[in-house]
């Protein structure tokens, strides 16, 4: 099969269109034939060789798909042959066959496309589960989205209105700006213009907010965590610009909390919570409250491309790669 291939660590422009073996589905793991994948900002991490897990080479980047099941392997009873799926996977999405486990695969809508599908899983799943089982989001209360027109940041934006929450948005453009306010966003922040903490304070009358959707870090990370309010909670979930040291006494004087999420973890140690964020998120999708941001799709052989837009920061929402097996 085609895949964009990686050969040894180093930039993402080192990817290679080559040919790999198919891969073969083993006890509970299906083959998906690809149809949409979408690029995120772990992928350059992942080839340069700086992620959390480093897979043997040669492998391809893509930690998400959305295709057709092309064969399933022993111990499969929710997916046939022929099923429309999108998944969560290790690595492998950028090729024209994919390997998901069956746990990590969720039935597509029916009126939902491929190329939505192949941006949906790790965007919305990965706010989904921030934002309702670390940060604990009610209804009722404020939220501050850092980075509000990312991949992420406009998936959080949905998620909080969604949740009955009022959602301020942060953002460094007037167009970026606009598309969180399309996507949710009840306040909006320019904080290249705009001094952070004073705007969120002038905005909630001195309270400051309830949580803090932060996936940028860098030097976003001290005014967004002094803009929270007694209790609140600041959710760690990308280092874009740059990883923030946390002083300990500020969490202690405002009762307030510092919490990292990561959806891996969530896939390995908490299954059933990770179960249950898919199912609302397909409930709000249904019912309209999400809709995917694609704003730019790349054919496989220039991934690279799809994927030097999220590092340098350029992309609306999500860049999708689109396999024509």
């Amino acid at each position: 099969m085609k895949a964009m291939v990686c050969r040894a660590w180093g930039p993402i422009d080192s990817l290679e269109m080559a040919e790999l073996p198919e891969p073969v589905a083993g006890a509970g793991e299906l083959v998906i034939e690809v149809e949409a994948t979408a690029a995120n900002y772990a992928d350059a991490i992942m080839v340069a060789g700086n992620y959390q897990t480093k897979p043997p080479f040669p492998f391809s980047p893509g930690l998400e798909t959305a295709g057709t099941v092309a064969e399933i392997g022993p111990g499969v009873t929710r997916f046939s042959p022929g099923d429309r799926v999108m998944a969560i996977l290790a690595n492998g999405g950028m090729a024209e066959r994919a390997l998901a486990t069956e746990a990590e695969c969720f039935p597509i809508p029916d009126d939902m496309d491929f190329v939505e599908a192949g941006a949906f899983p790790v965007s919305y799943l990965s706010s989904d589960v921030a934002i309702r089982w670390q940060g604990r989001l009610a209804e009722g209360e404020s939220m501050l989205v850092l980075g509000a027109a990312g991949g992420v940041g406009i998936t959080a934006c949905e998620i909080g209105k969604a949740m009955g929450a009022r959602v301020l948005a942060g953002a460094s453009t007037a167009e970026k700006l606009a598309a969180a306010a399309d996507h949710g966003a009840d306040d909006l922040i320019n904080y290249a213009e705009e001094n952070l903490k004073e705007r969120v304070m002038a905005l909630t009358d001195g309270r400051g907010v309830d949580v803090v959707f932060d996936p940028v870090g860098g030097e976003l990370f001290d005014p967004a965590l002094s803009c929270l309010a007694w209790g609140g909670r600041i959710l760690l979930v990308g280092f874009v610009g740059g990883i923030p040291k946390i002083p300990a006494n500020r969490l202690l004087v405002k009762h307030r909390s510092a919490m990292g999420s990561a959806l891996r973890y969530f896939r390995w140690y908490a299954p059933e919570k990770l179960e249950k964020s898919a199912a609302e998120l397909m409930h709000w999708y249904g019912e309209g409250k999400l809709k995917p941001l694609v704003s730019e799709t790349y054919p496989l052989e220039e991934c690279a491309a799809a994927i030097r837009r999220l590092t340098e920061r350029q992309a609306l929402g999500k860049v999708v790669v689109t396999v024509k097996s």
